[in-house]
């Protein structure tokens, strides 16, 4: 095998990619009723994404400061993509509002001590996934809120007319499921190692990188996110205990 790539690359990569992608959306639709057509176009969608991205990054390298720009692009759509998730109809660019509590301050604490450089591929590579964790994260928990807060209006009616205001009722209902949504980093985190091996790990062993500093590295990464994705579901739960995703029509 190659020893620059984890998998056998080649035409037997994109007939599967193609067999995946449409097995998914067989499954999509017969076992979950939803449509095929959303799991196909997100397939194609990533495709091209991906390799305007792989000929972006190629170009930016050595352009640290342009990166930033890049960086804030991802920021916007995932903004956009989780914010429309959450609050569909209502206030969805509160969105940038937890994510950029949970991202920004960790990168600059990354900067802080010199443990990200400036680097356009360490700057994309890094923040991206602190984004993408954000975004999951707050889609996640943002709409598991909704829901209960939906489910559950009448508690909340009660506790107000026991002589709670609403955000403390809002909170007593919706603050026990609210962080489900970063369970999923605490076991990819307690589980590094054992249960999956995480591709930037993998990547830098087989760049050459020593396995200390290839596990320090992906170390850095996983708790990076814990913190990330708590900040990021703390204040989706403090916008939904303000009422502040909806319009101010709807308080």
């Amino acid at each position: 095998m190659d020893n620059s790539t984890l998998l056998r690359l080649g035409p037997n990569a994109w007939i599967l990619l193609v067999v995946f992608l449409v097995l998914a959306a067989v499954v999509w639709r017969s076992a979950l009723q939803r449509p095929p057509l959303q799991m196909l176009f997100a397939g194609v969608r990533a495709l091209i994404q991906l390799a305007a991205v792989a000929l972006v990054i190629g170009w930016l390298s050595g352009r640290g400061a342009l990166a930033f720009a890049f960086v804030a692009l991802m920021f916007a759509v995932g903004v956009w993509t989780s914010g429309h998730r959450v609050a569909p109809g209502g206030r969805w660019w509160m969105a940038a509002f937890p994510m950029a509590a949970g991202v920004v301050p960790v990168a600059v604490l990354m900067f802080a001590f010199g443990v990200l450089p400036f680097s356009a591929l360490a700057i994309i590579a890094v923040l991206g996934q602190q984004i993408g964790g954000s975004m999951s994260t707050l889609t996640l928990s943002g709409r598991r809120i909704r829901d209960e807060l939906g489910l559950r209006r009448g508690e909340v009616e009660a506790a107000v007319a026991l002589g709670f205001v609403w955000p403390q009722a809002r909170l007593m209902v919706a603050r026990p499921i609210a962080g489900e949504a970063v369970l999923p980093s605490i076991d990819q985190t307690r589980t590094a190692g054992l249960v999956t091996l995480p591709g930037a790990f993998v990547g830098m062993i087989l760049g050459g990188a020593s396995p200390l500093d290839a596990g320090l590295i992906q170390l850095l990464v996983l708790i990076s996110l814990l913190l990330v994705n708590a900040v990021t579901a703390s204040l989706a739960l403090w916008l939904w205990a303000h009422n502040l995703w909806l319009p101010r029509t709807a308080h």
